[in-house]
């Protein structure tokens, strides 16, 4: 596939075969960032892989002049990426909590019991459905990749290996599946086939049913720096604007909206037939489409202006590390989460700058980082080596790690995260 050649600050490249929308199909010619060429950020490196040729695939944000969509071309199927798969939402302590105080407000507010049915779209290892299972009610989650499927079978969640969408929903209804809760946390970005995927939502959703959808919010990513976010693997960037758009264009309408924590600001949205509610829409609705509009999501300069922010946030990143090396200081890093590799990659920082990284997850243990080849290990390594500064790459994850790790001031470390600019803490 061609793609533009103008540099990582060029905000309108023009592609010699065009990209077109995943949503309208329209030509896209708009681009927001270029971050080089990056390999998947899941593709973490076993030993005897070090000497073999690693893929690199374009790494270019653009956004639909139509209807403002911001999105990745895609380079890589989904098969490739999360039929096997690295991350398991389980190693997070949040995130397992957050999930538990989702299952009980939900089941509580739309009156999920015994006779209801709960389906979750890319469920992972099971860390959500878990606490719809708890208090009894049934649950089935899809999820592609057969390893985590693994996991989530033997956590006691029904799981169905497969890919979503039309297919996938009509295999379901006629198996009896009529959805009275469809849950699709951290996917929508993740489907290259969106109208394929949304389509596939509205057929399985009970005619009173309700679906929630959550994904990290683009207005976080322009004004957070958050590039990192940015990776193959999330073909999709939403605002409430757009997410709001792909779903109309189903037969499926927002009635409300909560802004949460995740992944450096994230929106969750409650959705359902168009037509179907007795209520009105939440007057949150209305709320952040006008804070939306008021931060120019709307229009095209707050794209224009990221990537020179980003390049800014790359040479204040480089100048910290370049100095701890001249003074002296050893460097390890915390978590090997994927969105981190968006950042190694693009800032160019291997082994000469960054030791190692530590990461709770067993399968990354002796593995590599894609691109980089920073080796991982488990946490107790740094205790036994005694990093003078320990870099936290779930930036996200932040006081959850800290807290985790707080036995290193004994030995004097200190802190570091580089988003949305460095900062180092005691």
């Amino acid at each position: 596939m061609a793609i533009e050649t103008g540099g990582s600050g060029s905000a309108a490249g023009a592609a010699a075969i065009p990209v077109r929308c995943r949503l309208c199909d329209a030509p896209l010619t708009r681009t927001v960032i270029d971050l080089g060429m990056s390999p998947l950020c899941e593709s973490f490196l076993a030993a005897d892989q070090l000497d073999q040729m690693e893929p690199f695939y374009p790494l270019i944000l653009r956004i639909c002049d139509v209807c403002l969509l911001v999105q990745l071309a895609e380079y890589v199927a989904p098969e490739e990426i999360f039929t096997e798969y690295a991350y398991f939402s389980s190693f997070s302590s949040t995130f397992v909590e957050n999930a538990r105080t989702y299952a009980v407000g939900a089941a509580e507010r739309l009156g999920l019991g015994g006779q209801s049915q709960v389906l979750e779209i890319a469920s992972n290892d099971g860390y959500l459905l878990q606490h719809f299972v708890a208090i009894g009610i049934p649950v089935l989650g899809i999820e592609p990749a057969e390893n985590i499927t693994s996991a989530a079978i033997a956590r006691g969640v029904p799981t169905r290996v497969g890919f979503f969408g039309v297919e996938m929903a009509d295999e379901l209804i006629g198996d009896g599946m009529r959805a009275d809760l469809v849950i699709a946390n951290n996917v929508l970005s993740q489907a290259p086939h969106l109208n394929d995927f949304v389509a596939g939502m509205k057929r399985v959703l009970a005619p009173d049913g309700v679906a929630t959808v959550e994904f990290p919010h683009l207005l976080q990513l322009l004004t957070g720096n958050l590039y990192d976010t940015i990776y193959h693997e999330h073909f999709t960037y939403f605002s409430l604007s757009t997410s709001s758009e792909v779903f109309r264009r189903h037969g499926l309408e927002v009635f409300d909206v909560d802004e949460i924590d995740n992944h450096g600001g994230s929106l969750r949205l409650w959705l359902r037939h168009a037509g179907s509610g007795t209520d009105g829409r939440s007057a949150a609705v209305d709320a952040f489409l006008e804070r939306e509009r008021a931060a120019g999501l709307g229009s095209f300069e707050v794209y224009e202006s990221f990537a020179s922010r980003v390049e800014s946030t790359k040479r204040g990143l480089l100048e910290q590390l370049i100095g701890f090396r001249r003074d002296g200081l050893q460097l390890a890093a915390y978590g090997a989460p994927g969105k981190a590799n968006t950042m190694l990659n693009y800032c160019g920082i291997r082994t000469d700058l960054l030791a190692y990284t530590v990461d709770r997850n067993p399968y990354k243990h002796g593995r590599f980082t894609p691109g980089t080849h920073i080796p991982i290990h488990p946490p107790e390594h740094l205790a036994e080596t005694k990093p003078d500064v320990i870099w936290v790459l779930p930036w996200n994850l932040e006081e959850e790690i800290v807290e985790q790790l707080s036995y290193a001031r004994e030995w004097g470390a200190r802190f570091m995260v580089a988003l949305p600019d460095v900062r180092i803490r005691s």
